[in-house]
Formats: structure tokens, C-alpha cells, sequence
């Protein structure tokens, strides 16, 4: 249904398109040109920008689709159709120059996500899924890593710290996944996390304090390649309600078993 209604090839050349306007800009940026919404969350001319950018593209695509945005919030939230953008995902590191940011573009209908773009802009790769059609980077199709040896999963988080009780339990958390699993990382992009996890590059992900604009589209890629995508309870609501774990099945549950123990399910 998704790409009789949008021209998925020319949501790449959008996508694309604000992606090169993202690297000149990153070539000349400097940390003084950021603003702050919060003490610790940055913004910048940057951000709008292409958050404008890819509106005016998008809608051009389908006119009848409202918007959810991180910069600007949005419009027409009834609509059946809704775009959900994140023009720059890892605005941190791209205001202190380190390579790792990258769009995310998710359609959704009735609420839910049919087609995902998530552009990793430094590295020039673009990740994509429509529902019931697969996963891919380019035109390589994805899956998830089938790991099953705790030893070599590799599970990627983001830090939250706006509840002192909670980021407790977090940290707690953390320090079982350091003890039991091979690896973790903090990379400073959901999105791209996400469409890691789907490349099966990473086996899981999870994180708390999150948006729709930073997950439906990385979301989308994990479930179409052979993921599982839920609240840290297990419940779908992942989108709207701010906690997300994604991973292969076995991965996933090994993980949520280290949040239950933790406290956080």
C-alpha cells in the first residue's frame, strides 16, 4: 500500500538531498553557532533548516499527510497519513564534530509506520523498510543478528537523567548488561542505533526518554528485518509512550530479563 501512495524513490532523493546540505554544514560548523532548548539539549540553524527542508519535500509527496516534528511539533494529527521527522538525529555529535548523525523519516497510517528512511549522513548510507516488503541498506536486504551467546552481544543504549529514581535503576541496569553481555555502547543516535540493530551490526537496543521522531522510522527497520520492537514491558506502544527495547527475539528477551531484574518493567 505504502509505495502506491508515495514515490519511495523520490523520498530517497529528499532524503538525500537534505543529507548534503547536513555535510556541507557539518564541514563548517562551529559549537558557537548552537543554541540550547534545554541546558544540555542543543539546536542550531542547522536543525530548522533542514526540518523545513524536508517538510517542503514530504509534502509535496502527499499533500494530504500531517506532520509530527521534533524543531517545529506539527500539524493535522488526524490525519490518516502522518510524516514523523527528525531532520538531525544526534544533534549532539554533530555540534561537536563527531561523525555519527544522521535523518529519520517515518510515514505512518492510522498511527502506525509503513514506510522508515533513516539516512546515517557521514557515511552516505540509506536505510529503508515498507512494511510487509523487508528491510534494506541500499538494495542489500537486512536482518538481525540470531546471536544466542551472551558473550558476543553487543547491546547499544542511550544515558536519560531527567528522573533521579529511575536513572538509578538505570544505571543498575547498565552495570548487569556490562557484567553479562560482551559489549555495550553509547553512540548518540537512536535512529541510527536502531537501523544498526537491523543490519544485525548491533543485537540490541534500548532506551528510555524518547519520541516518536526518534524511533518510527528506526522501528520500522528492525521489525521488517526479522526484530522484535516493544516497550520494555513487552507492550507494543513504543512509539507514543517513551520506552523502547529492539533486538533479535533471543537478545531481545535477554535484555528485558536485566531491566525486569532492575527494576524498570
Amino acid at each position: 500500500m505504502a509505495d502506491t501512495v508515495v514515490s519511495l524513490q523520490s523520498l530517497f532523493q529528499s532524503v538525500r538531498e537534505v543529507g548534503a546540505y547536513l555535510r556541507e554544514e557539518a564541514a563548517r560548523f562551529s559549537r558557537v553557532d548552537a543554541e540550547y532548548k534545554t541546558s544540555r539539549d542543543p539546536v542550531s540553524y542547522v536543525d530548522r533548516t533542514a526540518e523545513h527542508m524536508l517538510q517542503e519535500r514530504c509534502h509535496r509527496l502527499l499533500p494530504e499527510a500531517g506532520f509530527i516534528l521534533e524543531e517545529s511539533g506539527g500539524h493535522a494529527h488526524e490525519s490518516e497519513f502522518l510524516w514523523v521527522i527528525d531532520p538531525l538525529d544526534g544533534t549532539k555529535n554533530f555540534v561537536h564534530g563527531i561523525p555519527f548523525f544522521g535523518i529519520s523519516v517515518a510515514l505512518l497510517y492510522r498511527r502506525q509506520p509503513v514506510v522508515g528512511v533513516v539516512y546515517a549522513v557521514p557515511q552516505d548510507e540509506l536505510f529503508w523498510a515498507v512494511s510487509g516488503q523487508g528491510a534494506y541498506v541500499g538494495q542489500e536486504r537486512l536482518h538481525v543478528s540470531e546471536t544466542t551467546d551472551p558473550d558476543k552481544l553487543l547491546v547499544v543504549t542511550g544515558f536519560m537523567y531527567r528522573d533521579p529514581e529511575r536513572a538509578e535503576k538505570y544505571f543498575r541496569a547498565l552495570v548487569e548488561v556490562m557484567r553479562r553481555f560482551g559489549g555495550l555502547r553509547r553512540l548518540g543516535s537512536a535512529a541510527l542505533d536502531l537501523a544498526y540493530v537491523a543490519a544485525g551490526r548491533l543485537d540490541v537496543f534500548f532506551e528510555m526518554d524518547l519520541n516518536p521522531w526518534d524511533v518510527a522510522a528506526g522501528s520500522l527497520l528492525v521489525q521488517e528485518a526479522g526484530g522484535k520492537v516493544t516497550e520494555f514491558s513487552g507492550a507494543a506502544g513504543h512509539l507514543w509512550n517513551s520506552t523502547i527495547l529492539a533486538g533479535g527475539p533471543w537478545a531481545w528477551q535477554a535484555v528485558q530479563s536485566v531491566l525486569r531484574e532492575a527494576g524498570l518493567v
